[in-house]
Order: C-alpha cells, then structure tokens, then sequence
C-alpha cells in the first residue's frame, strides 16, 4: 500500500506541469535573493527584508495588503472570508494600540499580512490534495502582489545606481514627431486646478484596486468551482512587472519632469516643462542623480491600465466603464503630471499587448496565429526602442511622416490583436479539467 502511494506521488512529481511550476518557484526564489544581494551591496533592504518587517513593523501600503488578502479570499467559503476578515481587522486593532502607547508610525496591514501567513501554514498543516493546492494558489495570488511591490522598489534603486546616464534627449526629440504630448496635457492638467490633478493623482497611485477589482470577478467562481480559470489579468500583471523593469536597464529614461522641469534640479537640460516646448537639437546621453528611477521606457502604468482595460472587456457593463475610465485618467496622469513623453505611452501598449498575446497562446497552445501575433507584436516594440534611439532627429524634424508611422505602427498591433483573439474566443481551447485525486472532503477553515 505504502509503494503504490509513494509511485502515485512521485508520478505526480513527474507531471509536466508540476515540473514546471517548481522550476517557476526555484527561479523566482532566485531572483529574490539576488535582488537581496544587489540591494544590500548598496547598503539599502531588499525585498525580502522589506516584506518581513511588515509581519511587525507599520507596511509601507496597508490598502495595498488587504487588497492582497482579498485576492487570497477568492478561494475561500464566504464564511472563512467573514473569519479572515474578523482576524485581520482584531489584529490591526491591536497594533494600532500597541503603537499609539509607544508612540510609533500609525500604518494598518499587519492583520492582513498575517491572516495570509496564517492560511498558508493551515493549507500545509491541515489540507491535502486539491484543498491543499488551492489554498496555497490563494495565499500565492495575494502574496505576488504585495511581493511585486516590493520587488518593484528594488528594481527602481538598481537603474538609479547602475545606470548614471539617461536616454531623455533621445525620447524628446523623438516625441516631436508625435507632438510633444506632455507638454500639451501637462498644460491642459494644469487648466483644470487642483480638483483635476487630485483626480489623476488618485487613480495613478491606486491603480491596484482596479486591478484587484477585475481580479476579484475574474475569479469570483473559484471558491465554488474549485479551480482557477486558465487566465487572468494577476498573470499578465506579474508577467509586465518583470520585464518592464529588464526594459529599464536598456533604456534608461527618466521623464519631462525631471529632465526638462524643475523637479530635475540642476540635472535637468532646462525648466521647460510644461511652459515651454524643448526645441530640435542633437540629442545625447545626459548624466543623472543616483536618486531617480529611470523607470519610463516603456510605461508600464500605461500597460497595466491597458491590461486592466482587456481584461474589463468580458465583465459588467459597470467593471467595462470603470477600466475604460481607469485607462484615460492614467493615460492623462502619466502625461500630465510629466512622469511620461508620448512614445513611452505607445511603447507601453504595443508592449501588453505582445505579453497579452503570449500568455493567451501559451494557455491555447502555441499555433500559427499566436506565434505571428507574439512575433508582430515583439519587432514593433524593437522597431520603436531603436528608432527611439537612433532616428529621433529625423523623427524631430519629419514628424508628418513619422508621427502617422508611430500612431499606425501602435493601431496594427491593436487590430491584430482583436483580430486574432476574436478569432480565438470563437474556437475556444479545449478546457483543461482538473486532475482528480482520491483527497478526502476537508473541514471549515480555522484561523
């Protein structure tokens, strides 16, 4: 009896996807204690050590925690929630008295982050089987968020050390071909006063709980269903997430901003933003401070809206309206408040839907359409960078040619995109059903 369960479990073992799935957790394990290593050689925390004071200490977000937890709950009953709730909030209830008496940094979370920690020691102490496995999906949505985050940090400290120039004056120039979009919305942003940047402030900064909104109906069935859907928008998001900052380290850029507005000192090439439009000149690589991240090539806001706005597309009438909402309002934060120069916008959406396509294929199956799609997709966004780079001047002084190439290169991508998954949506993929095991019914959750 003992050799038929250990050949059961070493077959499993032998599973393509288990493989695959282990080889996915020992190289994102890698990657975190590399980020470890390198933010520790510049005398900072990494992510690691980040995301473990927050099981004590007052966390950087607390929204951004119970947002955490709350994709953690989709594979919980909707009794375990109310409990998972009830624990977090006692618990954030207790540090805040703690902290009020040694009068330290107010910051609520910590119920969340351990009621997380807590379902993950319940899922391999008390489940087996497919209980098991779903509960640690659970706890594993959640945990990538606030993981993301924090390996997000330590991306942006890496390109400010390790890249001491920047690529602004090639994007500049190049963004005349398209005309100077930040400039004009930065001037438009500024007409509307306080109400209107305090609007695009918001949705800029949260732009998490949009994601976590259309996550939480993505995924609303799983509790019941006991399974997760084959894709969803936390796949792409992880998927954008790192890349995005891989893209950092080639191409360097900083924004209008700070390159060319007063928040880049006297870094900048001149306090030119949003006032006055840089002129057409040789551009050049321009030393920068070791404070700023060069975090705008592409615009990964822009593709995370993007991505949000996909995903909105199957969802209520409400959930469609709010990610076509949540798309514009970044769209003119991200221009508007200088963080981004237009060819950053449309390299930003050529780039999730090139991600989009992919893992779409992988879930289908790689055939010719996906592969073509993957493949456009993938040689406009090169196109882009390397015009970018090495024909902004003729760009700058072309811009009705090259700014109606720009729009229609971008517009391509976006048709064969819809084309080809429309195509997709009519053939669905064959549904991949669960593999049965011999796990016994598993009792309430117990926090």
């Amino acid at each position: 009896m003992s050799s038929r369960i250990n050949s059961s479990t070493a077959s499993a073992w032998r599973q393509p996807r288990v493989i695959l799935w282990a080889v996915a957790a020992v190289v994102a394990l890698g990657f975190l204690i590399a980020l470890e290593i390198a933010a520790r050689h510049y005398g900072v925390p990494g992510p690691i050590t980040n995301q473990a004071k927050e099981v004590i200490f007052a966390p950087k977000s607390g929204p951004l925690l119970y947002a955490s937890m709350g994709l953690m709950m989709v594979v919980l009953t909707w009794r375990q929630r109310f409990i998972a709730i009830g624990v977090a909030v006692g618990i954030d209830i207790v540090f805040a008295l703690v902290r009020l008496l040694v009068d330290a940094k107010m910051m609520f979370g910590n119920g969340a982050l351990w009621v997380i920690i807590g379902c993950a020691v319940i899922a391999v102490t008390r489940r087996t089987g497919n209980e098991r496995t779903l509960l640690l999906k659970g706890v594993g949505l959640g945990l990538l968020l606030v993981a993301g985050r924090k390996t997000g940090d330590t991306w942006l400290l890496i390109t400010t050390k390790t890249r001491p120039t920047v690529l602004d004056q090639y994007v500049a120039t190049a963004d005349h071909a398209l005309g100077n979009p930040s400039w004009l919305v930065g001037k438009l942003v500024e007409a509307t006063g306080s109400v209107g940047a305090h609007v695009l402030d918001w949705v800029y900064i949260q732009l998490a709980v949009a994601a976590v909104a259309v996550t939480v109906y993505q995924l609303r069935n799983v509790a019941k269903d006991r399974r997760f859907p084959s894709h969803h928008l936390v796949r792409t998001f992880l998927v954008i997430g790192l890349l995005g900052p891989g893209i950092y380290m080639i191409f360097p850029v900083v924004g209008p901003i700070f390159a060319y507005g007063a928040d880049g000192g006297h870094w900048a090439v001149a306090n030119l933003w949003p006032d006055t439009m840089p002129t057409v000149m040789t551009p050049h690589a321009m030393p920068f401070d070791e404070i700023t991240p060069r975090n705008c090539m592409p615009s990964l806001h822009t593709a995370w809206a993007t991505a949000i706005f996909i995903h909105s597309r199957k969802g209520p009438r409400v959930l469609r309206y709010a990610g076509t909402f949540w798309l514009i309002a970044t769209l003119g934060a991200t221009l508007g408040f200088g963080y981004h120069y237009g060819a950053d916008i449309i390299s930003g959406v050529v780039f999730t839907l090139t991600i989009e396509a992919a893992l779409r294929a992988i879930t289908r199956g790689w055939d010719r359409s996906g592969i073509l799609l993957v493949a456009y997709g993938a040689t406009v966004f090169a196109a882009f960078l390397t015009s970018y780079r090495y024909l902004s001047l003729p760009m700058a002084n072309h811009p009705w040619v090259f700014g109606p190439l720009l729009i229609l290169a971008m517009c391509s991508v976006i048709y064969a995109y819809a084309r080809t998954t429309k195509q997709w949506d009519a053939k669905p993929a064959p549904v991949r059903l669960p593999r049965q095991t011999d796990a016994q019914p598993q009792p309430e959750l117990v926090v």
